[in-house]
């Protein structure tokens, strides 16, 4: 049975084109992008779920009083396509109560740096400026902390001397389409189990 996917993007959205064309070419089995959901009405991810014929709904958190207002408007849409799996990928907005109570365990986001390090925004320009040699890419779920959720997997990243935000970023997203797409896969197949923060693959 083929699981059906939201993804939650507000900017760019490589990641999001990144899952639909692994989709598209088999390397991602057993699931389907039903939905984006996009904050931001002007992102480019939306001309990118157009091209790709994934419906898409954008919304202007502004226009509702309040999180749990717009939350619960998206989970209604979300249990309305019968949405398995919640993929953050690019979201800039912490997920709340509304969201988290009724995906609980079902929400994943992708986050640009080996976490606990550098949380929040600009992971990048946070490790440039440390001067940390190692950084990487992090896959967790999602709790109600900022990128304080179990981590389910994590490849590193060397910064090389001399990177800039620009050349360091295009390696890391190089890597978090590969990892996302891998993770995403191992839930869709239900090989990832968790109890507390321990986080195991099944099988």
């Amino acid at each position: 049975m083929v699981k059906k996917l939201a993804v939650f993007a507000s900017g760019n959205g490589s990641n999001f084109e990144a899952i639909a064309t692994a989709i598209a070419d088999g390397r991602l089995q057993g699931a389907e992008i039903a939905l984006l959901i996009c904050d931001k009405p002007s992102a480019y991810v939306l001309e990118r779920a157009a091209r790709l014929g994934v419906p898409a709904f954008a919304f202007d958190p502004k226009a509702y009083d309040g999180k749990a207002a717009f939350e619960a408007v998206i989970v209604e849409k979300l249990q309305a396509l019968d949405i398995s799996l919640v993929v953050l990928a690019g979201y800039m907005r912490l997920v709340g109560e509304v969201l988290l109570s009724a995906y609980e365990g079902r929400i994943i986001n992708l986050h640009p740096s080996l976490l606990p390090a550098f949380t929040g925004k600009d992971a990048i320009g946070q490790a440039l400026e440390y001067g940390v040699k190692v950084t990487g890419v992090t896959v967790h779920f999602v709790d109600a902390g900022l990128d304080t959720g179990p981590i389910i997997a994590q490849l590193p990243v060397i910064v090389e001397q001399g990177d800039t935000h620009d050349s360091l970023a295009e390696r890391i997203h190089r890597v978090e389409h590969e990892l996302l797409i891998g993770v995403i896969q191992k839930i869709v197949d239900g090989k990832i189990g968790a109890t507390g923060r321990l986080v195991r693959e099944l099988g």
